[in-house]
């Protein structure tokens, strides 16, 4: 059924593409060799319409981003296999979700939402291929390839594939994330239309960890183990997988369209629609007796579905003196849960949650001498969940190169779906809860200046927190709900200095729970510094980028990973952390060619000990060379 409608998806896109009018406006090849086109021309635009351009340039921040997330991960902790999950050095804020959220959230840092979906236009055919080497046997890869068959159509096809087997036992990651964009607009620019498929993966061995005595063996550096694979596991035989796919659009047409930059009213009417089918499933061929008993002997497989429809109807008003206005109005299906009800001698675990929303909300937004004036809310209706939140803030900005922001948000929704129903073949991992929702309130500031540094403070407070954790005398973790408040602060800055060919890059991080710790585990101190020297090479047909990084976060009660759930897990009982990361990199650019060597962990080939962990029992990445690249071609 699914590789029906991927077909069908791609007919009716090659059918628009073929019925373009052939005075679309391309013209026949020319005897005189066309100008390349400016980098600027070549746009990525967000759903909603927040615009950049292809960045072909080779910065100490494309370093940080050349990475399987490729994002940031000043705020995470890899696990030891490309394709696995992280472990979360801080915490953001910034959902703004109405009802639950999935099960198997550690899975996620690679599963891309609507939000994160890109649209594109471009003069000419634009290819980007990125490739990064893996653990052991596998590779990364991701190819993306956009093209403009008119001045309105364009569409992308891309697909990002990992697999890695890992360094230690049982411990392979097999993921992949398929994309598929599309948008339109008419020739007036009355109309206008994005869709796009998504269709994700992923795959992963688990081992539950290092036994006891490999963890010894680990952290005694016992050269015997340098190979990792002679390490034990607590067991070889088990597996998760999420997938999700999902087909959404959203079009729009201007009843009132726009007469002048100076003086203007626009009227936009539109409408987006979305439906997901996503699936967590966690399977083994036997028990394993640290998680208790079990309702079958062997072949244990326990598969957690969600359909998600969403149908959204907005109206926008924008006017040069009144700012812009946004009303809608939203219904949302969903339907959780598994394909049989579970009976105990204590209650009973129903198999579905399921049920409609209606939401309704709207937002506001005005410019006037550099001063912006936000917000936004939503809210639900009707419906099973109560949900809700409000945003509201201002901005200036001085000049170019100086600005702040400041905002107030309160957030309130139900837990995930995982915390208020789940079943499993083992028996510690049925539950069925009718917790509080969980609300946020959140203050934030951020000064944004390119000569000083760029800084923010936020201050986040949480009733009702839900979290996973062991209790006393149990063996598994179990969905809990805090009755007390956390308060949370976060303070992070950036500045990077410049001398000569050299610069000196310093993100720094401070966080402290100030109440609910023993719930809110949180390393105080998260820095990182990146020195490094840059020229231009053999007549300046290179440039290339040379140095050192070192990142380091203070020991902490550091959360644990539970591979039946795909979460993390609240526990005191141990504190991880507290050890430096060293990198040695070289990386070049030619023409439009990025190149990356790195030398990753290097300084934990000089240690005698081991205590690098991602997470209790599992350990961080030894010493690595890795190398990789990102190359454009703009035909």
């Amino acid at each position: 059924m699914k590789k029906t409608l991927l077909l069908l998806f791609f007919l009716s896109a090659w059918a628009t593409v073929f019925s373009q009018d052939k005075s679309s406006g391309f013209q026949p090849p020319s005897e005189e060799k066309p100008k390349k086109p400016p980098i600027e021309l070549y746009k990525i635009i967000s759903l909603e319409n927040d615009t950049t351009y292809v960045d072909t340039t080779l910065s100490i921040v494309k370093d940080y981003k050349f990475n399987y997330l490729r994002r940031d991960r000043f705020e995470l902790l890899p696990f030891a296999n490309v394709g696995q999950t992280y472990n979360s050095l801080a915490y953001t804020f910034d959902k703004e979700n109405l009802k639950p959220l999935f099960a198997a959230q550690s899975h996620h840092f690679n599963y891309l939402d609507a939000e994160d979906i890109y649209y594109y236009h471009v003069p000419t055919p634009l290819t980007e291929l990125y490739f990064k080497t893996a653990f052991q046997q596998g590779q990364q890869l991701d190819g993306f390839f956009t093209v403009n068959t008119s001045e309105q159509f364009n569409f992308s096809i891309a697909y990002k594939g990992v697999r890695s087997l890992g360094q230690y036992q049982h411990i392979l990651a097999s993921t992949g994330n398929f994309r598929f964009t599309t948008n339109y607009f008419t020739k007036n620019k009355r109309y206008r239309i994005k869709a796009h498929i998504a269709a994700q993966d992923v795959l992963n061995q688990e081992n539950g960890g290092l036994t006891e005595n490999s963890m010894l063996l680990f952290e005694t550096g016992n050269s015997e183990f340098d190979d990792r694979g002679r390490l034990d596991v607590l067991f070889e035989d088990a597996e998760n997988k999420l997938e999700g796919l999902r087909f959404f659009g959203r079009q729009e047409y201007d009843l009132f369209p726009k007469k002048d930059s100076l003086q203007y009213t626009v009227l936009t009417l539109g409408t987006t629609l979305s439906y997901e089918d996503k699936f967590y499933e966690f399977r083994q061929e036997a028990p394993f007796e640290g998680y208790g008993a079990t309702y079958k002997n062997e072949n244990l497989r326990k598969t957690t579905k969600l359909e998600d429809f969403q149908a959204k109807a907005h109206a926008d008003f924008k006017n040069d003196l009144l700012g812009e206005i946004s009303a809608f109005i939203g219904y949302t299906n969903y339907n959780y849960g598994y394909n049989s009800v579970l009976e105990l001698e204590d209650g009973r675990i129903s198999n579905r949650l399921k049920g409609s929303l209606l939401q309704a909300g709207a937002s506001y937004e005005k410019e006037y001498r550099g001063f912006t004036l936000f917000g936004k809310g939503a809210i639900n209706v009707s419906g099973e969940f109560d949900g809700n939140y409000l945003l509201g803030g201002a901005a200036f900005q001085f000049n170019e190169e100086n600005a702040v922001k400041a905002h107030i948000k309160i957030h309130s929704v139900a837990p995930n779906f995982n915390f208020l129903l789940y079943q499993s073949d083992y028996v510690n991992y049925n539950w069925q809860n009718n917790y509080d929702n969980v609300k946020t309130q959140e203050l934030f500031f951020e000064i944004d200046s390119k000569k000083l540094l760029k800084a923010s403070v936020s201050y986040t407070g949480i009733d009702d927190y839900t979290y996973f954790a062991i209790k006393e005398n149990d063996s598994t973790p179990t969905p809990q709900q805090f009755g007390e408040r956390i308060n949370y602060l976060k303070v992070k800055a950036e500045r990077e200095f410049r001398y000569g060919k050299f610069g000196l890059m310093n993100t720094v991080l401070f966080q402290q729970a100030l109440s609910g710790e023993e719930v809110f585990n949180v390393p105080q101190i998260v820095t990182r510094q990146s020195l490094y020297f840059e020229d231009e090479w053999f007549q300046k047909a290179a440039f290339i980028q040379t140095g050192i990084g070192f990142k380091y976060f203070t020991a902490y009660n550091m959360n644990g990973y539970d591979p039946v759930l795909a979460e993390f897990y609240v526990q005191n009982q141990e504190e991880l952390g507290g050890f430096p990361l060293v990198d040695i990199f070289f990386n070049a650019k030619i023409r439009q060619t990025r190149i990356f060597f790195k030398y990753e962990h290097i300084n934990q080939l000089f240690n005698s000990t081991n205590n690098h962990y991602a997470a209790p029992g599992y350990p961080y990445r030894d010493a690595v060379i890795r190398f990789g690249i990102v190359w454009n071609f703009f035909l």
